[in-house]
Order: C-alpha cells, then sequence, then structure tokens
C-alpha cells in the first residue's frame, strides 16, 4: 500500500510571475503528479447545494503564512538555479525577470481564507485552546481542551457531532502524540492539555473509528501506576498496530484501529520529514490507510494534523519546518486524489492552529537577499543532531575541530571554501559557533546575562540551535521567538461547500460554517 509520496507530488512549476497567496489565482501549470489544478485560473465554483459527506481537516501546528511561503520559496529555489530572490543588477543583468515561486498543491485551492487565533487569556494562543476553537466554535483558556474558562463546561466536538449525529466514521492523524493537544481537541474534554492518560481514556471512549500516528503519551498513567492505554484499547475492541507490517494488515474490515508508528522519534513521535527514511511510513501513508478504514456511503470525517511543523518551529529550525510542511501537503494530495472520484461530495480545508516562532523571510544580514537553496545543505533535524550527535559530543569531549567535520557534512556550513561560497562561515559566525560549542560541551556562559543567553538559545542545545540560526540567517530567513505568535492562520478549502470560507474571520468560524453546511444541531 506504500505511499510515499515523492517531492514532486509538494512542487508546482514555477510560476512566470509571482502571485498573491490570498487570492490564490495566479495562472500555474500542471506538475507531473497533478499538484495542481488542472484549471488555468483558481476561482470558486458555483455554490452546490449538496452538502458534503467526505471531509478532510488538515492542521498544520504552527503554520501561518510565514511556513507556507517560507517552504514553496525554497521549492522553487531548487527548481531554479539561478534562483535567490534577489533584485536583478541593472549593470550586469539589465531587463532580467525573476521566475516567480513554486506554490504547494493546497495553495492553489480554489477558495482562500484567513482566520485569527487569539483565545480568551492570549494574543500567542497555545494548540489547545486555538483547536478547540476549530472544532467546537468556542474560544478557551490556553492550555484548556474544550472546556469553557472555568474548567467545568464541556464543549462537544464537530467531530462527536458527526459520529452521533450523522453516523459518520471518524478518524484523527498526527505526526506527534495521538493524546497531544491538537488530535485531542477532537475527542477529548480536559481543563489540562497536561491530563494525557486522562486524554487516553477519553480517546478509547470516543469509540471514533481510526487514530493514527505518535505514539500515547503517560501510557501507564503519570506516575506509572495506571492500566495501559493500549491493554485498554484493545478490550475495547481497537485493533491496536504497533510495526507497520500490523498497520499494513489493517484495511476496510477492521473495525476500530489504532496505529502507532513503528520508528518513533523524539518524544515519542514520528520522525521529522528531514529524518524520515523510505522503509518509514509518511503522513501521506496514514492518510491512505485511513481513508481505506473509514470509507464508507453515508460519509466521514478525517482530521490530520502536521504537528511538527510547531517543534521545529519553537527550535527555529526552518529546514526542518520546510520539509513538514511539504510531508503535509503530500498528505492533502492524498485526500485530492480521493476527490477526484468524489467530486461533488468531498471538502478539504487546509489550516493552522496558529503561528510558531515568528518566522519571517527576510534577514537583516542579507538585506533584500535570500538564499533559500542553501537550507538543502541541512541533511538531519535539530533533534536527531541532538541525539545522535551532540549526546556524544558530550560524553566524549570532541574538540571543536572534530565537531566541524559532522556540520560540515550535516550542515553544508565550513570553515573555508572558494570565495562566494556562502555556506563558508564568517568570523563573527564562527565566534558564535565557538561560544555555543562551549556552552553546549563544557558548560561555559556564553553571556554574563541570563536575558542574552536566552535569546541566543532559548531552551534548546546552544551548538545545535546556533547552527540552525546560522544556516537559516544565510538562506534570508529567521526567528524572533522560540513559542508562538499572533499571526493570522491561511483557510484554503477545495470541493463541495469550499466557497463557505473564503474572507476574513475568527477562527472559531470555522467550525461554524463546518456545521451550518453539514446540519449539525
Amino acid at each position: 500500500m506504500k505511499c510515499m509520496a515523492k517531492r514532486a507530488l509538494c512542487l508546482a512549476a514555477a510560476l512566470a510571475v509571482a502571485g498573491s497567496m490570498a487570492g490564490c489565482g495566479a495562472q500555474s501549470s500542471s506538475s507531473t503528479a497533478e499538484v495542481q489544478q488542472s484549471s488555468s485560473t483558481a476561482t470558486p465554483t458555483e455554490t452546490t447545494a449538496k452538502a458534503p459527506k467526505y471531509v478532510f481537516l488538515f492542521i498544520g501546528d504552527g503554520m501561518s503564512y510565514p511556513q507556507i511561503q517560507s517552504t514553496a520559496d525554497y521549492l522553487g529555489a531548487l527548481t531554479d538555479t539561478d534562483y535567490h530572490m534577489a533584485a536583478p543588477s541593472l549593470d550586469d543583468n539589465a531587463g532580467a525577470i525573476l521566475d516567480g515561486p513554486s506554490y504547494l498543491n493546497f495553495m492553489n485551492f480554489e477558495v482562500a481564507g484567513s482566520a485569527v487565533t487569539y483565545d480568551s487569556n492570549s494574543f500567542c494562543p497555545d494548540s489547545a485552546s486555538t483547536a478547540t476553537s476549530i472544532s467546537t466554535g468556542h474560544k478557551t483558556y490556553s492550555g484548556t481542551i474544550n472546556m469553557d474558562e472555568t474548567g467545568t463546561t464541556p464543549y462537544e466536538t464537530i467531530a462527536e457531532q458527526l459520529r452521533d449525529q450523522k453516523d459518520w466514521e471518524i478518524g484523527v492523524i498526527s505526526s506527534v502524540n495521538l493524546n497531544h493537544a491538537t488530535p485531542a481537541a477532537f475527542y477529548a474534554h480536559q481543563a489540562s492539555r497536561n491530563n494525557y492518560y486522562e486524554i487516553g481514556l477519553e480517546l478509547i471512549e470516543s469509540d471514533f473509528d481510526y487514530f493514527a500516528g505518535g505514539g500515547l503519551l503517560k501510557p501507564d498513567g503519570a506516575e506509572g501506576d495506571q492500566e495501559n492505554l493500549y491493554d485498554l484499547a484493545k478490550e475495547a475492541g481497537y485493533t491496536v498496530a504497533m510495526t507497520q507490517a500490523e498497520a499494513e494488515a489493517v484495511n476496510a474490515d477492521t473495525e476500530k484501529a489504532i496505529l502507532v508508528g513503528e520508528q518513533l522519534a523524539d518524544g515519542d513521535a514520528l520522525p521529522y520529514e528531514l529524518d524520515r527514511t523510505e522503509d518509514m511510513w509518511s503522513l501521506a501513508d496514514y492518510v491512505e490507510k485511513g481513508i481505506e478504514v473509514l470509507d464508507n456511503d453515508n460519509g466521514f470525517f478525517m482530521m490530520c494534523e502536521g504537528g511538527k511543523i510547531d517543534w521545529a518551529c519553537h527550535a527555529n529550525d526552518a529546514a526542518s519546518s520546510i520539509h513538514d510542511t511539504m510531508a503535509l501537503a503530500d498528505a492533502v494530495q492524498v485526500a485530492m486524489d480521493f476527490a477526484k472520484d468524489h467530486a461533488d461530495e468531498t471538502l478539504i480545508l487546509v489550516t493552522g492552529d496558529h503561528e510558531t516562532g515568528g518566522l519571517t523571510i527576510g534577514f537583516a544580514g542579507t538585506d533584500y537577499d535570500t538564499y533559500l537553496d542553501l537550507l538543502d545543505s541541512q541533511k538531519i533535524s535539530y533533534a536527531k543532531f541532538d541525539s545522535d550527535y551532540v549526546t556524544g559530543y558530550k560524553e566524549n569531549k570532541t574538540s571543536f575541530e572534530d565537531v566541524m567535520k559532522d556540520v560540515t557534512e550535516l550542515f553544508g556550513l565550513k570553515t573555508e571554501g572558494e570565495e562566494g561560497d556562502k555556506l563558508v562561515l564568517t568570523d563573527y559566525e564562527l565566534s558564535q559557533l565557538r561560544a555555543a560549542y562551549e556552552k553546549s560541551i563544557n558548560g561555559t556562559p556564553a553571556s554574563e546575562y541570563e536575558q542574552e543567553e536566552y535569546v541566543l538559545y532559548g531552551t534548546y542545545e546552544p551548538l545545535t540551535v546556533t547552527l540552525t540560526h546560522i544556516i537559516n540567517n544565510k538562506s534570508g530567513v529567521s526567528f524572533t521567538s522560540y513559542s508562538h505568535t499572533g499571526l493570522p492562520v491561511a483557510v484554503l478549502a477545495q470541493g463541495a461547500g469550499s466557497e463557505n470560507f473564503v474572507g476574513y474571520y475568527d477562527n472559531t468560524d470555522i467550525y461554524n460554517k463546518l456545521a451550518d453546511m453539514l446540519g449539525i444541531a
């Protein structure tokens, strides 16, 4: 069944003239993988009275406009070897016109909207409250899942309503833990997102048909003395697949299933896309298997979260963020392929819960220039570099010179090279990296000011986050935060009922629009 979607599924043909993403109506040509829509102009289709009976909701955790656009621009940079998005020199290249960036498949959806994300106590909200808004139409405090601000009144989710009122089958997929905040917001009701065991119990009690992704946090309870959640799930009639072979055996005849990745990475989540090997299932594979399990004549609802976009942006790892955004686009492509056979019955929504990291396309050190193709030099996520390399450096007190050999291989950064090689470290960058090395390996403070050290490293490994900062900045991108920000998010819609999602509105209206068109009481 292997989907193993290729990177080509994310990559559309470079546009001759850069278009506005908000309009998503620029002319484009279809790639061989048919990522782009075949029509030359993306405009809203005629309104149909028929409500969709197959609804896909894709949530890029931490994914706002910067994450989407940086991914598209990166792909454009790889497509055009001369692409740097720098203004052409009138002296050396008079009359030159830059090719436009490539577009991800969902950037060409027929309807584009925007949603504001603030919650009951913050303009920079968290995933629990924003996912609650999307799934229930209610604001609440950061850290709260589907409960009011007092933590006493639960809210029913769109997934629960579709199960109870329309007898739809329900699927929940995430590249992070299945009892993490965003997936939990479609089945759980907890005053604290950290009640992982209780959330896991609600997952089992939900009676939803399909769960897939990362492992459950605290499966034996906070103190390790509770009955194992996976055992309880089996007792409740779930097929629990912990290996790929077991996952492949799940099919349309499987009544209820929980699929957990066989090769879990940091935090018992699926590996970053940058670290995923061809023998590991992609997010797209879990969506494809989910369609096989859920497909029926009555209807289904599937929520799929690209959760590690958020984790990468917390760590200011632009390359990992980009590759996980591409993985989400691959998963969206599976839904688009399904919709070809159910064109007037399928609605596909792609949105984010909030933005993470304050990602910007543009950096003071490169002026107006970007060199996003340099990010292709990074071959490993920050998390895998921490676990597979920095841990050993600390144990062995590895010399800076030996560390730099790995840095050159895995990040492309080097201490010397030909003139004009943008991956060669400047004296300033080299001093930053040496200071971070001393902090990571020997514990030597980089500054006498605690505030400055936090700005430099956040709560991350100093050596690793400095490497990602340097290659980000050389590429012409940067981050302002290690936390969430208050940016609005895109709401991109395709298919039956998509016209309802045009405009600029509150994130609670994503639920309201869905509930209205689906006839939810």
